[in-house]
């Protein structure tokens, strides 16, 4: 999977990085190296609807 194959509904997004970072990676950089994904870029999408990644709950809140 590549970046171009994320949601690119933002709430969509969410859920989608969020479900991968609770089953499958132990944190937001293994997520994205796996995926193809840019961090930054994850970051800045989600931020832009008020979500910020926590690295200690390895989730966006």
């Amino acid at each position: 999977m590549i970046f171009d194959t994320l949601p690119n509904d933002p709430v969509m997004l969410l859920s989608f990085i969020n479900t991968k970072l609770r089953d499958e990676y132990g944190s937001l950089d293994e997520l994205c190296a796996s995926l193809g994904a840019d961090a930054d870029n994850v970051k800045a999408r989600l931020g832009a609807i008020g979500y910020v990644y926590d690295p200690k709950l390895n989730k966006f809140i």
